[in-house]
Protein backbone atom coordinates (compact mmCIF):
# COMPACT_ATOMS: atom_id res chain seq x y z
CA UNK A 1 0.00 0.00 0.00
CA UNK A 2 1.32 3.49 -0.90
CA UNK A 3 2.42 5.78 1.99
CA UNK A 4 -0.87 7.55 2.20
CA UNK A 5 -4.42 6.60 0.75
CA UNK A 6 -6.85 9.02 0.42
CA UNK A 7 -10.59 8.31 -0.75
CA UNK A 8 -12.84 11.81 -1.84
CA UNK A 9 -16.16 11.45 -0.59
CA UNK A 10 -18.54 14.61 -2.23
CA UNK A 11 -21.89 15.06 -0.59
CA UNK A 12 -24.27 16.87 -2.94
CA UNK A 13 -27.10 18.66 -0.79
CA UNK A 14 -28.32 21.31 -2.80
CA UNK A 15 -29.96 21.80 -6.47
CA UNK A 16 -27.45 25.22 -6.12
CA UNK A 17 -24.57 22.70 -5.33
CA UNK A 18 -26.00 20.12 -8.12
CA UNK A 19 -25.42 22.70 -10.68
CA UNK A 20 -22.74 24.82 -10.11
CA UNK A 21 -20.75 23.00 -7.34
CA UNK A 22 -20.63 19.47 -9.07
CA UNK A 23 -19.05 20.78 -12.72
CA UNK A 24 -16.81 22.82 -10.83
CA UNK A 25 -15.80 19.93 -8.45
CA UNK A 26 -15.67 17.66 -11.90
CA UNK A 27 -13.26 19.89 -13.92
CA UNK A 28 -10.42 19.87 -11.04
CA UNK A 29 -10.75 16.18 -10.57
CA UNK A 30 -10.29 16.56 -14.00
CA UNK A 31 -6.97 18.32 -14.36
CA UNK A 32 -5.43 16.31 -12.07
CA UNK A 33 -6.34 12.77 -13.11
CA UNK A 34 -8.43 12.32 -9.69
CA UNK A 35 -11.53 9.86 -9.53
CA UNK A 36 -14.24 10.49 -6.52
CA UNK A 37 -17.18 8.93 -5.15
CA UNK A 38 -20.24 11.67 -5.56
CA UNK A 39 -23.30 10.99 -3.61
CA UNK A 40 -26.22 12.96 -4.95
CA UNK A 41 -29.45 14.17 -3.00
CA UNK A 42 -32.17 12.80 -5.91
CA UNK A 43 -35.46 14.75 -4.86
CA UNK A 44 -36.75 17.96 -3.52
CA UNK A 45 -34.32 20.53 -2.08
CA UNK A 46 -36.14 21.91 0.68
CA UNK A 47 -33.34 23.61 2.30
CA UNK A 48 -34.85 26.23 3.74
CA UNK A 49 -36.69 24.04 5.92
CA UNK A 50 -33.21 23.66 7.94
CA UNK A 51 -34.07 27.22 9.69
CA UNK A 52 -35.78 25.06 12.06
CA UNK A 53 -32.40 24.23 13.92
CA UNK A 54 -31.83 27.13 15.25
CA UNK A 55 -32.84 25.94 18.63
CA UNK A 56 -30.14 22.97 18.51
CA UNK A 57 -26.58 23.80 20.31
CA UNK A 58 -24.09 24.83 18.44
CA UNK A 59 -26.39 25.57 15.29
CA UNK A 60 -25.81 29.53 15.28
CA UNK A 61 -22.40 29.56 15.34
CA UNK A 62 -21.44 27.50 12.62
CA UNK A 63 -23.94 29.66 10.20
CA UNK A 64 -22.03 32.60 11.67
CA UNK A 65 -18.48 30.61 10.56
CA UNK A 66 -19.18 29.46 7.93
CA UNK A 67 -21.31 32.24 6.03
CA UNK A 68 -24.00 30.33 5.23
CA UNK A 69 -25.76 32.82 2.55
CA UNK A 70 -22.68 33.23 0.61
CA UNK A 71 -22.43 29.75 0.69
CA UNK A 72 -25.20 28.25 -0.24
CA UNK A 73 -27.57 31.93 -1.79
CA UNK A 74 -30.07 33.28 -0.41
CA UNK A 75 -32.51 31.49 -2.98
CA UNK A 76 -31.71 28.22 -1.91
CA UNK A 77 -32.12 29.11 1.53
CA UNK A 78 -35.97 30.15 0.59
CA UNK A 79 -36.12 26.60 -0.92
CA UNK A 80 -39.34 25.04 0.68
CA UNK A 81 -40.23 27.75 2.55
CA UNK A 82 -41.41 30.40 -0.08
CA UNK A 83 -41.78 27.97 -2.54
CA UNK A 84 -41.53 24.24 -3.66
CA UNK A 85 -37.89 22.84 -3.34
CA UNK A 86 -37.04 22.30 -7.02
CA UNK A 87 -36.75 18.71 -7.89
CA UNK A 88 -32.94 18.28 -8.20
CA UNK A 89 -32.82 14.40 -10.44
CA UNK A 90 -35.84 15.71 -12.33
CA UNK A 91 -33.89 18.08 -13.06
CA UNK A 92 -30.39 17.72 -13.44
CA UNK A 93 -29.87 14.30 -14.27
CA UNK A 94 -27.72 15.10 -17.51
CA UNK A 95 -25.47 16.52 -14.87
CA UNK A 96 -25.53 13.51 -12.32
CA UNK A 97 -24.85 11.33 -15.46
CA UNK A 98 -22.37 13.46 -17.16
CA UNK A 99 -20.41 12.39 -13.29
CA UNK A 100 -20.67 8.36 -13.92
CA UNK A 101 -19.72 9.48 -17.46
CA UNK A 102 -16.58 10.85 -16.40
CA UNK A 103 -15.78 7.88 -14.39
CA UNK A 104 -16.25 8.70 -11.30
CA UNK A 105 -18.18 6.68 -8.71
CA UNK A 106 -21.99 7.99 -7.85
CA UNK A 107 -24.47 6.75 -5.60
CA UNK A 108 -27.46 7.57 -3.15
CA UNK A 109 -27.16 10.76 -0.60
CA UNK A 110 -30.63 11.17 0.01
CA UNK A 111 -34.26 11.52 -1.45
CA UNK A 112 -34.97 14.79 0.82
CA UNK A 113 -31.68 15.85 2.48
CA UNK A 114 -33.71 18.10 5.20
CA UNK A 115 -36.33 15.07 5.95
CA UNK A 116 -33.71 11.96 6.34
CA UNK A 117 -31.03 14.61 8.40
CA UNK A 118 -33.83 16.02 10.40
CA UNK A 119 -36.73 13.40 10.34
CA UNK A 120 -35.02 9.80 10.67
CA UNK A 121 -35.00 9.88 14.34
CA UNK A 122 -38.69 10.18 14.35
CA UNK A 123 -39.21 8.03 11.44
CA UNK A 124 -41.06 4.44 11.90
CA UNK A 125 -39.53 1.47 9.69
CA UNK A 126 -42.26 2.20 7.17
CA UNK A 127 -41.43 5.74 6.95
CA UNK A 128 -37.41 4.92 6.45
CA UNK A 129 -38.25 2.40 3.88
CA UNK A 130 -40.56 4.68 1.54
CA UNK A 131 -37.86 7.52 1.90
CA UNK A 132 -35.52 5.44 1.24
CA UNK A 133 -37.11 4.01 -1.47
CA UNK A 134 -38.18 7.18 -3.78
CA UNK A 135 -34.22 8.01 -3.53
CA UNK A 136 -33.43 4.60 -4.92
CA UNK A 137 -36.19 4.43 -7.25
CA UNK A 138 -34.95 8.31 -9.13
CA UNK A 139 -31.31 6.46 -8.98
CA UNK A 140 -32.23 4.32 -11.02
CA UNK A 141 -34.63 6.66 -13.17
CA UNK A 142 -31.32 8.66 -13.58
CA UNK A 143 -29.09 5.76 -14.04
CA UNK A 144 -30.35 3.31 -15.47
CA UNK A 145 -29.06 0.29 -12.99
CA UNK A 146 -29.67 0.23 -8.90
CA UNK A 147 -27.59 1.59 -6.71
CA UNK A 148 -24.82 -0.05 -5.15
CA UNK A 149 -23.95 2.22 -2.47
CA UNK A 150 -25.52 5.56 0.11
CA UNK A 151 -23.99 8.07 2.15
CA UNK A 152 -26.33 9.32 4.75
CA UNK A 153 -27.34 13.08 4.50
CA UNK A 154 -26.28 15.16 8.31
CA UNK A 155 -24.23 11.56 8.92
CA UNK A 156 -27.78 10.73 10.44
CA UNK A 157 -28.38 6.52 11.02
CA UNK A 158 -29.98 4.47 13.19
CA UNK A 159 -31.22 0.54 13.23
CA UNK A 160 -34.08 0.93 11.15
CA UNK A 161 -31.92 2.77 8.29
CA UNK A 162 -29.62 0.09 8.52
CA UNK A 163 -32.30 -2.60 8.37
CA UNK A 164 -33.45 -1.31 5.18
CA UNK A 165 -29.91 -0.74 3.46
CA UNK A 166 -29.62 -4.62 4.44
CA UNK A 167 -32.67 -5.41 2.36
CA UNK A 168 -31.19 -2.84 -0.50
CA UNK A 169 -28.31 -5.37 -0.85
CA UNK A 170 -26.22 -2.60 -0.83
CA UNK A 171 -22.30 -3.28 -1.66
CA UNK A 172 -21.13 -0.27 1.19
CA UNK A 173 -22.11 2.93 2.84
CA UNK A 174 -20.83 5.64 4.19
CA UNK A 175 -23.45 7.05 7.20
CA UNK A 176 -20.51 7.76 9.99
CA UNK A 177 -17.34 8.94 11.39
CA UNK A 178 -14.83 6.88 12.40
CA UNK A 179 -11.61 5.55 12.07
CA UNK A 180 -11.66 2.51 9.63
CA UNK A 181 -14.11 0.44 7.84
CA UNK A 182 -16.48 -1.86 9.91
CA UNK A 183 -19.83 -3.80 10.07
CA UNK A 184 -22.05 -1.67 12.55
CA UNK A 185 -24.15 -2.85 15.34
CA UNK A 186 -27.01 -1.35 17.17
CA UNK A 187 -27.91 -2.48 20.47
CA UNK A 188 -26.50 -6.18 20.08
CA UNK A 189 -28.44 -5.99 16.49
CA UNK A 190 -25.74 -6.50 13.53
CA UNK A 191 -26.00 -5.58 9.69
CA UNK A 192 -24.45 -6.66 6.76
CA UNK A 193 -23.76 -3.58 5.14
CA UNK A 194 -20.11 -2.48 5.63
CA UNK A 195 -19.82 1.08 6.80
CA UNK A 196 -16.74 3.00 5.45
CA UNK A 197 -16.72 6.35 7.47
CA UNK A 198 -15.14 8.99 7.21
CA UNK A 199 -12.13 9.77 9.12
CA UNK A 200 -11.22 13.33 8.90
CA UNK A 201 -13.18 16.60 9.77
CA UNK A 202 -14.94 18.63 6.96
CA UNK A 203 -13.57 21.83 5.69
CA UNK A 204 -17.13 23.37 7.25
CA UNK A 205 -15.96 22.65 10.69
CA UNK A 206 -12.71 24.18 11.47
CA UNK A 207 -12.83 27.07 8.92
CA UNK A 208 -13.34 30.25 10.63
CA UNK A 209 -11.90 28.90 13.88
CA UNK A 210 -9.48 31.14 15.33
CA UNK A 211 -6.90 28.14 15.89
CA UNK A 212 -7.28 26.99 12.26
CA UNK A 213 -6.85 30.45 9.64
CA UNK A 214 -6.91 30.00 5.92
CA UNK A 215 -3.24 29.77 5.51
CA UNK A 216 -3.24 26.83 8.10
CA UNK A 217 -6.01 24.71 6.67
CA UNK A 218 -4.19 22.80 4.16
CA UNK A 219 -0.90 22.05 6.73
CA UNK A 220 -4.08 20.58 9.10
CA UNK A 221 -5.11 18.02 6.94
CA UNK A 222 -1.87 17.00 5.46
CA UNK A 223 -0.83 16.30 9.38
CA UNK A 224 -4.17 14.25 10.08
CA UNK A 225 -3.57 12.21 6.93
CA UNK A 226 -2.26 8.63 8.08
CA UNK A 227 -0.04 6.37 6.37
CA UNK A 228 -0.66 2.79 5.71
CA UNK A 229 -3.86 3.27 6.20
CA UNK A 230 -7.19 4.76 4.16
CA UNK A 231 -8.03 8.63 4.98
CA UNK A 232 -11.58 9.10 3.95
CA UNK A 233 -12.17 12.92 3.20
CA UNK A 234 -16.15 14.17 2.85
CA UNK A 235 -16.45 17.22 1.03
CA UNK A 236 -19.33 19.26 0.07
CA UNK A 237 -20.25 20.67 -3.74
CA UNK A 238 -21.74 24.01 -2.01
CA UNK A 239 -18.17 24.45 -0.22
CA UNK A 240 -15.23 23.23 -2.11
CA UNK A 241 -17.06 22.84 -4.89
CA UNK A 242 -17.93 26.95 -4.57
CA UNK A 243 -17.20 28.94 -2.05
CA UNK A 244 -13.68 27.05 -0.99
CA UNK A 245 -13.31 25.71 -4.93
CA UNK A 246 -9.56 27.62 -5.29
CA UNK A 247 -8.33 26.84 -1.74
CA UNK A 248 -9.66 23.23 -2.44
CA UNK A 249 -7.76 23.24 -5.85
CA UNK A 250 -4.45 24.46 -4.29
CA UNK A 251 -4.70 21.21 -1.66
CA UNK A 252 -5.51 18.88 -4.21
CA UNK A 253 -2.56 19.83 -6.23
CA UNK A 254 -0.54 19.62 -3.26
CA UNK A 255 -1.84 16.53 -2.41
CA UNK A 256 -0.48 15.22 -6.04
CA UNK A 257 2.28 16.44 -6.28
CA UNK A 258 3.35 14.70 -2.74
CA UNK A 259 2.23 11.50 -4.68
CA UNK A 260 -1.13 10.73 -2.73
CA UNK A 261 -2.63 8.21 -4.04
CA UNK A 262 -6.57 8.57 -4.50
CA UNK A 263 -9.47 5.54 -4.49
CA UNK A 264 -13.01 5.60 -4.75
CA UNK A 265 -14.70 4.54 -1.97
CA UNK A 266 -15.84 1.46 -3.37
CA UNK A 267 -12.14 0.15 -3.91
CA UNK A 268 -11.78 1.02 0.01
CA UNK A 269 -14.87 -1.82 0.07
CA UNK A 270 -13.58 -4.48 -2.12
CA UNK A 271 -10.30 -4.06 -0.45
CA UNK A 272 -11.25 -4.31 2.79
CA UNK A 273 -13.58 -7.09 2.44
CA UNK A 274 -10.80 -9.10 0.70
CA UNK A 275 -8.49 -8.33 3.65
CA UNK A 276 -6.99 -11.55 5.33
CA UNK A 277 -7.41 -10.16 8.77
CA UNK A 278 -11.27 -9.70 8.37
CA UNK A 279 -13.65 -6.78 9.27
CA UNK A 280 -14.32 -5.87 12.85
CA UNK A 281 -18.10 -5.37 14.31
CA UNK A 282 -18.08 -1.75 16.12
CA UNK A 283 -21.04 -0.47 17.63
CA UNK A 284 -22.57 2.57 15.71
CA UNK A 285 -23.97 5.28 18.40
CA UNK A 286 -24.94 8.71 18.36
CA UNK A 287 -22.44 11.07 19.42
CA UNK A 288 -21.27 15.01 19.16
CA UNK A 289 -18.51 16.20 16.89
CA UNK A 290 -16.90 19.15 17.13
CA UNK A 291 -17.71 21.71 14.79
CA UNK A 292 -21.09 20.33 14.12
CA UNK A 293 -24.78 20.66 15.76
CA UNK A 294 -27.05 17.77 17.17
CA UNK A 295 -24.92 13.80 16.66
CA UNK A 296 -23.75 11.89 14.14
CA UNK A 297 -23.70 8.50 13.42
CA UNK A 298 -19.81 7.55 15.05
CA UNK A 299 -18.29 4.17 15.22
CA UNK A 300 -18.15 3.32 18.58
CA UNK A 301 -15.83 0.66 20.13
CA UNK A 302 -15.26 -3.09 18.57
CA UNK A 303 -17.64 -6.15 19.50
CA UNK A 304 -16.00 -9.48 20.15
Amino acid sequence: MPDIVLAIKVDVDTERGTRLGVPALARIFDELGIRATFFFSLGPDNTGRALRRVFRPGFLKKVRRTSVVSTYGLRTLLNGVLWPGPHIGQRHAPVLRAIRDAGHEVGIHCYDHIRWQDGLQRMRIEEVRREFGRARAEFERVFGVPAAAAAAAGWQADAQSLAVYDEAGLAYASDARGASPFFPAVRGQRFRTLQIPTTLPTLDEIMGRPGFPDEQLAAHYFSLLRRNAVNVMTIHAEIEGMVRQDWYREFLTRAVSMRVQFVTLAEVARTALAASDGIPVSELVAAEIDGRSGTLAVQGSAIA
